[in-house]
Formats: C-alpha cells, structure tokens, sequence
C-alpha cells in the first residue's frame, strides 16, 4: 500500500537575519544623525553672530562718524565693533599695569564701593571673571576619585590644591587634599571636600575630560592610557554598562 502524500502546503523557513527597517526608519535615523552634526555647528554659528551684532549695536554708536569705517566705505561691515572692542580693551590693561592706570582703578574701585546696590554686583561680576581668566593659582591640578557620598560610592572631583591654614590644624588626620565635587550637568556649581591624601585616588584623564564626563553625565567616556595610546577617540559609555563595570573594580582595587 502507497504512502499518501500530505497536501498541506509547506511552511517557509523564519528569516533568521536582521530585520530589514522601513522606508521611515532609514530616514528617522538619517535625520537624527544629521541632527547631531548639524545642530552644534548651526546653533554655534548663530550663538557667534548674535554676540558679534550685539557688541557692533552696542559699540558702533560711540564712535564718531568720520572714525566709523561703516560711514567712511559706505557698506555695513559685520565685526567692525568687536575689532574697535578688543583694542579698546588691550589699551586698557596696557594702561592698568602702570602706576597711574593702578591708582586709577583703585580710586574707580572705592568709588564702587561706596554704592550699596552697585558694590554687590560689581564685585560678584569681578570675582566671577577673575576666577574664570585665572589660568595659574585657581586652575584644577588633577581630575580624581573620591568616595561620596558613603563608601563604595564614587564620585568625580577635581583637587585644586593641599589645604592650608586652619582647616588642616583642625583635623588630626595627616594631610588634607582640597577637591571641588561638581554637580550633573552644571560643572560650575558643586562642593568643596577636604579629603586626605590617602582617600584620593588620582586619575589619568585630564581635568577637561573629566568635566565632559560629568556634563554627559557619563555618556561621554574618555579613553583609557592604552586607548589612547592606540589612537582611539572617546566613545560613549556602552548602554549594558560592561566598560563602566570593569573600570569601577580596577579603580575599586587601586584604591
């Protein structure tokens, strides 16, 4: 007797490749990723124009019109006030290192400080742009590592400096280390530990990359020593969490 042969028709075997994405996800991930070049130059061309136009608006009123380059080509020249800006402002700290120009500023400076409302904001603008052109005594040494906020917590600081004065007097616990701890996503504001020396575990990246690493807030991972020596640009951190993992027990170890 003849097998009977089944008239069921057969099914197709599963593609076990990858999916093949749409028309509209092609485009939705060409997009965002022409977003993400386009975005920074196009808003930091705008950023630089705005500023360049505001210091022209703001400068190009106060010079005379047979001085203004504007009025003598005859044609609007974008910049001419920010160039007139710098000079201006070189002059002026040429003029300041002197004698005179010191005693000047100083007089100017106690006039200020004569002015309830205006001594408060001229000082705090001071301050703030002192701290921020300061390239020598202010500037960050080394990006490092400490436990915060409890242990086996870690935490990006930056030392600025071994303390000095009173606080170490105070504390009997050899020498201290001054670490600003910044804050997730604005670097500027943060705390300020005095950590000893043996809590502080040095890091090879420098301070730049690790205030991108703490901007990001740890997308942005710098490269190790070996990367970097193979030439290997900062990526960023893989979402399962595996080179944050292994680089936690090496510190973990280090420490």
């Amino acid at each position: 007797m003849s097998e009977r042969k089944s008239t069921a028709p057969r099914r197709r075997p599963r593609p076990t490749g990858r999916r093949r994405q749409s028309l509209f996800q092609r485009l939705r991930v060409n997009f965002f990723t022409g977003l993400a070049v386009v975005g920074p130059t196009v808003l930091t061309i705008y950023l630089v124009w705005a500023v360049v136009n505001f210091i022209d608006a703001q400068v190009e009123p106060l010079i005379p019109a047979r001085f203004n380059p504007n009025e003598v080509l005859g044609i609007d020249v974008p910049g001419i006030g920010v160039v007139i800006f710098l000079v201006f402002t070189a002059v002026v700290g040429a003029m300041t290192k002197g004698i005179f120009g010191r005693q000047l500023v100083r007089y100017g400076e106690s006039l200020v400080d004569r002015t309830p409302i205006v001594r408060s904001i001229y000082n705090a603008i001071k301050q703030l742009t002192e701290t921020i052109l300061s390239q020598s005594s202010t500037s960050f040494q080394h990006a490092c590592l400490v436990e915060y906020p409890r242990r086996d917590i870690w935490a990006i600081g930056f030392v600025s400096t071994t303390a000095k004065g009173e606080v170490p007097g105070r504390i009997e616990r050899g020498e201290l280390m001054s670490v600003f701890l910044p804050t997730t996503p604005n670097p500027t504001s943060g705390f300020l530990l005095f950590v000893p020396r043996e809590d502080v575990v040095l890091l090879d990246m420098s301070v730049e990359e690790a205030a991108k690493l703490v901007i990001s807030a740890g997308l942005v991972v710098p490269p190790t020593a070996e990367e970097r020596a193979a030439g290997v640009r900062p990526a960023p951190a893989a979402k399962n969490g595996s080179r944050n993992g292994k680089n936690g027990r090496a510190l973990k170890k280090s420490a």
